[in-house]
């Protein structure tokens, strides 16, 4: 069963920094794509940052410059490094994961299967 565990968030000032790592197992894959996205309560899913278990990266309009996606594909966790926080990055921040067969298919995609419970990031002014 796949499974998909975030942690690191919380409450933070502006201007400050957070690192979120989201844990996966369950799975064998020849590749992978993840991704982290951010829902405040009634809107939209926003995505925010993706990867390929190549390294290729892609960005959401939001965290361009202040955000950095990576992972440790031995771990076969993700990461997302965010800096200069504001008060509109408080959501919940959920990461997600799809299995492919090779890193291409990942490029631009922006739908996956599997995701995690989410973790909180509260940015106060």
């Amino acid at each position: 069963q796949v499974r998909l565990q975030e942690s690191g968030g919380g409450s933070v000032q502006s201007g400050e920094s957070l690192t979120l790592s989201c844990e996966t197992s369950g799975y064998t894959a020849i590749a992978s794509c993840m991704g982290w996205f951010r829902q405040v309560p009634g809107g939209e899913r926003e995505g925010v940052a993706a990867i390929d278990s190549d390294g290729g990266t892609n960005y959401g309009h939001s965290a361009k410059g202040r955000f950095t996606v990576s992972q440790d594909n031995a771990k076969k966790t993700m990461y997302l490094q965010m800096n200069s926080l504001e008060p509109e990055d408080t959501a919940m921040y959920y990461c997600a994961l799809e299995l492919v067969p090779a890193a291409k298919y990942c490029r631009g995609k922006w739908s996956f299967g599997h995701w995690g419970q989410g973790t909180q990031v509260t940015v106060s002014s």
